[in-house]
């Protein structure tokens, strides 16, 4: 499950980097349930060869959890990538690696 997440992921990424660099976004919204209102937020963008993404959402007591990103192309096929998560009481975890992609060119029997 992991490395089908890990696919789309990537897969979303790399869709996002053949997008012209220094284009920026971003995205603002509300949700209302029967806890409260959640207010979100996301922006990102790509420049030199680096894309990266940030996101929070605050809940109806004020907690918040936030997210950074980015991600570098640093070969052919392979991509350096880092995210920090926040919780809402500060507590951080950060992820990084490298990840390899071949192209796929067609089923294989």
């Amino acid at each position: 499950m992991k490395r089908i997440l890990a696919s789309a992921s990537l897969a979303a990424v790399l869709a996002a980097a053949g997008v012209s660099e220094a284009n920026a976004w971003v995205r603002t919204g509300t949700v209302t349930t029967r806890r409260g209102t959640y207010y979100g937020s996301a922006s990102g963008g790509c420049a030199g060869g680096t894309c990266s993404r940030s996101t929070s959402v605050t809940g109806p007591n004020g907690g918040t959890v936030s997210r950074t990103g980015s991600i570098t192309r640093v070969g052919p096929h392979a991509y350096d990538y880092t995210r920090t998560t926040t919780g809402p009481y500060g507590n951080s975890v950060t992820r990084s690696g490298t990840v390899v992609a071949y192209p796929f060119y067609g089923y294989r029997y």
